[in-house]
């Protein structure tokens, strides 16, 4: 679709979307202790306002003609050189206002619960102040005219997370956790630079205009480069295989970084990245294919993951890379997948996030603890967290009528509508995925709230107050009715058929009903298996003894001893022998030769300073005898 530039309307100042909070996090951040009792709500306030004012620019857009919701702002001119012009902008589009509504929206709440989640911690104001950083670079992303711009915001939320992650450094490992998150977003981020640096010899260009229009001109290769190139950012940022190792670890941050970040903002990066660049990789098969691949071995690694963690934050962020990974195999499906992976997206951010809050609303009630096997029986003393955590549950396990069973149950039959072995093989690890999901997301469930109390006796367990609670609430509604809301009411597919075209359902290989009998028939089977363990049976306070595959699952599969192997050990050899070649080499050769030779010499020189008159004369007679010697030499 075209881009027209904005003439008039809210749209105008749709900079304010990212300003505001921008703003808070330089008010919070320079303002120091002055902010510590009011910049809270301050940041919190200006994270709302941004939502008002995405509305507002929806609503503009809704007025337009379909082919004509798509407005270019053009702020300034950022470079200038040659034939090459680089400005910045936005584009205000209905696949960018999307992430906007869920970013802004989804976000506000959780600033809102963490008015009440930080409230005596005595950096409350640092975090505050990170949080409006991190919806502001997310924006910038989401928002941006150009590859440059999207690099700038995707950068931003990389700095924003490291230091959300390792909010509380103090704590050797959480430090370790922030590190880990940044260096392995730094490898996806060579695939960005490589695809801008592909497309500006390509295209003579880095906006998204230029770019897409001239897309079909680039030969097969290129594209396929550039969309490899993509996806290697993509699996970076949204923790598909094989960068998915920082995710777990990113749970050392407080908890309502958990929700921000596995729910609204970084995560979904990746997906939109993607989804963005549809134009590239509706010319490439195979990349397409590897995005659908990559997506599909994703979605089973976190599932699996899950399964065998107790830390009830870690088993939430397998579910999460799990969930992303049927979004990444949805778009890499092609035109029948786009609107299906943003609608999942989208209904992700709000159970996946109500579950965060309330994993936030059990450690709150239990002593910050983790561990699922020292909770149980909570349903009497947190029924709202009780409810709430429900709520995300039926829908992460795709109940149905839930907004969950509208989205997934989507990407399984296109899955499954793939031509060829493909629809066989996706369709299939899809289902797969289902069921298992079904049966970890429920272990969790019982674990925590059902079954026998397991508590430790300092535990007294009391629900959240209202500041936590309340944006609960407000996000369990979402994963019932936002499903309904949105797709049968055609409101979505609407919005979204300008940016991706409207695309005919193909017919699945299988029956549609026998998909969603055998969905249903998995899922019912995964939470009996959960509840027979883990609720109606005793549960051991103590991990026990299992099989290798739940052995190597807590081990996230082995993926950390992998890249240690592969990379960490090889670079950390290589280091140690460049740093004894230096010892041995340049201190011992160079520097330690000369520092010998140097002392050994002032250690003659100094003999001769011994302060006796006639060694000085001494010593000038031999200097005249030698130079008139030399004269004489050389006439």
């Amino acid at each position: 679709m075209a881009y027209d530039a904005v003439s008039g309307g809210v749209a105008q100042y749709g900079w304010l979307m990212i300003a505001l909070p921008l703003l808070g996090a330089a008010v919070l951040l320079l303002g120091g202790r002055a902010t510590d009792t009011w910049g809270p709500m301050l940041a919190t306030v200006l994270s709302w306002a941004s939502f008002v004012v995405g509305a507002l620019v929806i609503v503009q857009l809704t007025g337009l003609a379909p082919d004509d919701r798509a407005l270019q702002l053009q702020l300034w001119d950022w470079m200038s050189f040659a034939d090459f012009t680089l400005h910045v902008g936005l584009l205000m589009d209905p696949l960018s206002l999307a992430f906007v509504m869920l970013i802004t929206f989804v976000g506000s709440l959780i600033h809102v619960y963490s008015l009440g989640y930080m409230e005596h911690d005595r950096d409350k104001r640092r975090f505050f102040a990170y949080l409006n950083l991190f919806i502001a670079a997310m924006l910038v992303l989401v928002l941006a005219d150009s590859f440059v711009l999207l690099f700038v915001g995707w950068e931003g939320v990389g700095l924003a997370s490291y230091l959300l992650i390792g909010f509380w450094n103090h704590n050797p490992a959480y430090a370790a956790a922030a590190n880990k998150a940044f260096i392995v977003n730094r490898v996806g981020d060579v695939g960005l630079i490589t695809a801008m640096g592909l497309m500006l010899a390509t295209f003579g260009s880095l906006e998204f205009a230029t770019v897409f229009a001239h897309a079909d001109g680039a030969s097969a290769m290129m594209l396929t480069l550039i969309g490899l190139a993509l996806l290697l950012a993509a699996c970076g940022k949204s923790a598909q295989f094989p960068l998915q190792s920082w995710l777990g670890d990113a749970m050392a941050g407080p908890t309502p970084v958990s929700a921000l970040i596995h729910a609204a903002t970084m995560v979904t990066a990746g997906v939109y990245l993607v989804a963005r660049s549809q134009a590239i990789y509706d010319l490439t098969p195979d990349g397409r294919l590897v995005v659908a691949v990559v997506g599909a071995i994703t979605l089973l690694y976190g599932a699996i993951v899950g399964c065998a963690k107790d830390d009830i934050k870690k088993a939430l962020a397998a579910s999460t890379m799990s969930q992303i990974g049927y979004m990444m195999l949805a778009v890499g499906l092609g035109p029948i997948g786009y609107v299906y992976a943003i609608f999942h997206l989208i209904t992700h951010g709000f159970f996946k996030a109500g579950m965060f809050l309330g994993a936030g609303s059990v450690m709150h009630a239990m002593n910050d603890r983790v561990d699922m096997r020292r909770f149980g029986a909570l349903r009497r003393e947190v029924k709202i967290t009780w409810i709430t955590f429900a709520a995300g549950w039926l829908a992460i396990i795709g109940f149905p009528f839930t907004a969950g069973w509208y989205s997934k149950d989507h990407i399984i039959e296109s899955a499954f509508s793939a031509p060829g072995w493909q629809g066989w093989v996706f369709g299939l690890v899809a289902l797969l995925g289902a069921g298992i999901t079904a049966f970890y997301m429920s272990r969790l469930f019982f674990m925590t709230f059902h079954g026998k109390a397991r508590w430790h006796d300092d535990a007294h367990p009391h629900e959240s107050p209202l500041t936590m609670t309340i944006p609960m609430m407000v996000l369990a509604v979402g994963s019932i009715v936002l499903g309904a809301a949105l797709y049968p009411t055609g409101i979505l597919t609407d919005w979204l058929d300008p940016v991706f075209g409207h695309v005919a359902h193909a017919e699945p290989l299988i029956p549609l009903l026998a998909i969603q009998i055998s969905v249903f028939v998995l899922m019912a089977i995964g939470v009996f298996l959960a509840w027979r363990t883990y609720a109606a049976a005793d549960v051991p306070v103590e991990a026990p003894e299992a099989n290798a595959l739940t052995r190597a699952a807590r081990r996230d599969l082995y993926q950390d001893d992998v890249n240690d192997a592969l990379f960490v050990s090889p670079t950390a050899t290589m280091v140690k022998g460049l740093t004894e070649a230096d010892e041995t080499l340049v201190e011992g050769t160079v520097t330690g030769g000369t520092t010998a030779s140097l002392t050994g010499l002032s250690s003659v020189l100094r003999r001769a300073q011994n302060g006796f008159v006639r060694s000085y004369a001494l010593t000038m007679l031999i200097g005249v005898v030698a130079i008139l010697g030399a004269v004489w030499v050389m006439q």
